[in-house]
């Protein structure tokens, strides 16, 4: 079964309903009009998968609205299970998955066991559209909504912004004529030999 979760306002349905269009079984949204951060996301998440019991989440590599790059791995650390970033393939074998990242070096494969979250790349698959029967068939799909009360999920932001400036101006650099002047500026002014 392929349960596909979002967590928005009442028009994050239409994400859903193309998702169960493209195959899912059924749908939840947490619905929330609140700004959330990646922990809050990740909390709630955490009561849908305690309630779901899945074998394998899978989200994407970073939200487009905060690109922060975190709730997957902070679904992973609360939940306990085992996760795997950056996804290039899955491959599900037995209560294992097999997930292959791209890392600098070339390709690497990490053997996770069951439950697992996995982050995705945009490597892993090929965008495709939804048929129109399958558009008509996902309308009667199931749609849960809940909300964070009902998860029992406190979504209020524990971080404060106090205040964002720009980092200090570099201050201009200065040329030297011999390496014996510039070991001793590097000695005497800059204090690091």
């Amino acid at each position: 079964e392929i349960v596909v979760v979002s967590i928005g306002p009442t028009a994050a349905q239409e994400q859903l309903r193309t998702a169960l269009a493209l195959g899912a079984d059924r749908a939840i949204l947490v619905e929330s009009n609140d700004e959330l951060n990646s922990l809050a996301v990740a909390k709630l998440l955490k009561a849908v998968v305690d309630k779901e019991q899945p074998q394998l989440v899978i989200l994407g590599k970073q939200a487009i609205d905060s690109d922060n790059n975190q709730t997957g791995q902070m679904l992973a650390a609360l939940s306990g299970y085992a996760q795997g970033t950056f996804a290039s393939k899955v491959e599900v074998a037995g209560d294992k998955v097999n997930v292959t990242r791209e890392v600098d070096g070339g390709l690497q494969t990490v053997a996770l066991n069951l439950p697992a979250i996995v982050t995705t790349d945009l490597r892993l698959n090929e965008p495709r559209y939804a048929s129109l029967p399958n558009i008509m068939k996902a309308k009667k799909k199931p749609l849960e909504v809940l909300t964070p009360d009902a998860l029992g999920v406190a979504t209020a932001s524990t971080v404060k912004t106090l205040k964002v400036e720009a980092p200090a101006a570099r201050s201009a650099g200065i040329k030297v004529k011999s390496v014996a002047e510039l070991v001793e500026k590097l000695k005497n002014e800059a204090k690091v030999i």
